[in-house]
């Protein structure tokens, strides 16, 4: 039995609906939302003494429930169709004595002005607004219009609708502009009950006497987990917040059907800042065959901790499902924007949310695990927050690691994921002879962190392969007599105090162009100047400029660990002008004959690495490689002469006599932290 239209004109003919109504016969058609789903929202703004005109009743149950528990009586239903008007009379007339069934077509309405309280339109305004034809938008602002009309001020219209964009758009747009408060509830599904995969709106526009001028528009909207709503400052953004929950919807649905062959991600924002409070990536293992007690668990990572390889990025996490042995695993992240209440606490928040997410074939009322490393959610503590005109939002956070270690890190907020500097924290050393603390004063946490650098552990394993890459400077000697470096990009400054606090014979200049850097290594991460460390602040392109053209030749090695503001280029460390051939054969012109220039290179895009690694080759005769297990960085190495070119057992050799050298008697050394390790994998380009 063919029900549908032929075109979507047909849905405003009331041919069309008495021959699809005749051929249905009895049954009721719902178009979407029965009443328990709707029931909630309908309660808040449909009192008992109200009179409510449903506009294209169809043959749908929900005025005849709405009457039946007593929600409200005096209910006027009209419908084009005279197949389903009868029908509906014949339904409810003697039952149902105070509702009626009139014959009517809602664009050129009889009721007199401002006659009822509520109208009430379930898929109609759907049905109606089927393209964006000049015709069709004119017959909407019809039946905008006269829905207005019969209104009275105060009243509400009711649309039940899916929110498609043009559909949504076009409602807000007329009566907000009419002065109207626009808000939209998402009903809440009911499960594998319901019939759609894409969610239910109610639209709720009430009724006010149009303000003469430009009135500020009102617009919300009340996501289906909560009764407060959320102002949105405009119609883009409240058309984009619904279309944000339609895709969740989607992604659900898929979810609940099929594993996913990629990892998805999506943030879970807090109710009322709109700003994310969780970021969720959902990681299937095909690796895991599941059971009944490993389809499906729930990873918590410690604050802080999002960033590592395990968690940040897409192995990582397979690995982490893998290793936790789930079919299903959603690691969660937390943002440091945000307060929260414990691991019992973020479980009593996600555990609705997160079963969504569940995989198919999830037994009902399974239990699912949250995990977590070492049970709990980690520490993070914001010591300093600023904006830097050149580097945007920052913060400075303490975060703990494994075990008992602290660590204080610099991240710029434009790319959250990356830690941008980072140094270990010293644990505090108690003072002998130290007198008790009085009794009235607050004795520290146990979980606030210590605040002393320990400037002998270099955190990045990128900072670690640069300061092994001084094995290949020329010359007997591994650890020369003098040595002049030049760094370009401060951070927090680990890497330049390392080799000033461990090269006794190193003077060090650090160029860094944004002053706020300066002031954040100083006050957080212990950074100072002195006669063998100075810091030019200016542009590192110019700096260097001006140095080839007054001073060539200075210095034995010369470092870039210069960070890209650009995030659309697909290289993030250095900026694309630091690799262009001009400014290259400048950084050889001040380089010494037996000198090396290191790079910390971050590029993605591989058309583009090749051609940066091209141009290397054609200012530097030799060229290193040194790849960072786990991470995008690669250090390349260069030599402005081929002769300095050594075999991989020179090159240990030199390593283990410029460790043996740098490790004095009563020196702090890090002793994870082996030279020659470092250079084991350097590769020759």
């Amino acid at each position: 039995m063919e029900l549908l239209p032929r075109s979507p004109a047909e849905f405003g003919s009331a041919r069309y609906w008495d021959h699809f109504f005749r051929q249905r016969g009895q049954r009721a058609f719902e178009w979407y939302g029965a009443f328990p789903e709707l029931c909630p929202v309908l309660h808040k703004y449909v009192r008992s003494r109200d009179k409510v005109l449903v506009v294209g009743c169809g043959n749908s149950e929900l005025s005849e429930q709405m009457y039946d528990t007593g929600m409200c009586e005096d209910i006027v239903n009209i419908d084009i169709s005279d197949a389903v008007i009868r029908q509906m009379q014949e339904r409810s007339g003697s039952r149902r004595p105070k509702m009626s069934y009139l014959l009517m077509d809602m664009l050129q309405m009889e009721f007199p002005d401002a006659h009822f309280q509520v109208v009430l339109d379930k898929g109609t305004l759907d049905a109606l607004l089927t393209d964006e034809e000049e015709a069709t938008l004119a017959k909407a602002d019809q039946m905008f219009a006269e829905i207005s009309r019969v209104l009275q001020v105060g009243g509400r219209y009711l649309c039940v609708s899916l929110a498609q964009a043009h559909v949504l758009k076009k409602a807000v747009e007329y009566f907000s502009q009419e002065g109207w408060v626009v808000r939209v509830h998402q009903v809440a599904g009911k499960g594998d009950n319901q019939q759609f995969v894409l969610p239910v709106f109610v639209y709720v526009m009430t009724k006010f006497r149009k303000i003469p001028g430009s009135a500020p528009q009102i617009l919300e909207i009340c996501p289906e987990e909560q009764d407060k709503p959320m102002r949105v400052e405009s119609m883009e953004r409240l058309v984009a917040a619904v279309k944000d929950r339609q895709h969740y919807a989607l992604l659900c649905s898929q979810l609940s059907k099929t594993p996913c062959r990629e990892q998805v991600s999506l943030d879970l924002c807090d109710k009322e800042s709109g700003k994310p409070r969780y970021t969720l990536h959902v990681v299937d293992s095909p690796l895991v065959k599941p059971s009944r007690e490993n389809r499906f668990a729930i990873f918590i990572i410690p604050q802080g901790r999002e960033t590592e390889w395990l968690f940040g990025t897409e192995e990582g996490r397979r690995q982490l499902a893998t290793s936790a042995g789930f079919g299903r695993l959603v690691t969660v992240a937390l943002h440091r924007e945000q307060h929260y209440e414990g691991m019992a606490g973020i479980q009593a928040e996600l555990s609705a949310k997160v079963m969504e997410l569940a995989p198919p074939g999830l037994p009902a009322r399974q239990q699912v695990p949250f995990l977590s490393v070492g049970g709990d959610i980690g520490v993070r503590a914001v010591r300093h927050r600023n904006t830097s005109p050149l580097s945007g939002e920052y913060v400075v956070e303490d975060v703990k690691g494994d075990g008992t270690c602290y660590f204080r890190r610099l991240i710029f907020l434009h790319n959250r994921n990356v830690v941008q500097s980072e140094a270990r924290l010293l644990a505090p050393t108690p003072l002998s002879g130290q007198k008790k603390r009085r009794k009235d004063k607050k004795k520290p946490s146990p979980a606030e962190p210590p605040a002393a650098i320990d400037k002998s552990y270099l955190c990045c394993e990128h900072h670690k392969a640069m300061v092994a890459g001084l094995c290949l400077l020329g010359g007997p000697d591994p650890l020369p007599a003098s040595l002049a470096v030049l760094v370009v990009g401060l951070g927090g400054g680990s890497l330049p105090l390392f080799i000033h606090d461990y090269f006794s014979q190193a003077h060090v200049a650090v160029v860094e162009i944004d002053p706020s850097m300066l002031e954040v290594a100083t006050r957080w991460f212990g950074f100072s100047q002195g006669d063998r460390m100075q810091v030019h602040v200016s542009d590192g392109l110019d700096y260097l400029a001006k140095l080839a053209a007054e001073a060539p030749a200075q210095y034995d090695a010369i470092m870039f660990d210069v960070d890209s503001k650009d995030l659309t280029v697909g290289m993030s460390c250095p900026p694309p002008t630091f690799v262009e051939k001009p400014f290259l054969q400048k950084v050889k012109t001040i380089l010494k004959l037996e000198g090396i220039f290191v790079l910390n290179l971050v590029c993605r895009d591989a058309r583009l690495k090749e051609s940066v690694l091209a141009t290397l080759r054609d200012v530097f005769p030799l060229l290193y490689m040194r790849r960072i297990e786990g991470e995008v960085n690669e250090i390349l190495f260069c030599q402005p002469s081929p002769q300095g070119r050594r075999d991989p057992a020179e090159l240990g050799a030199r390593a283990q006599a410029l460790e043996g050298a740098l490790r004095e008697p009563g020196r702090p050394w890090d002793s994870s932290y082996v030279l020659a390790d470092m250079l084991q994998a350097v590769k020759i380009l």
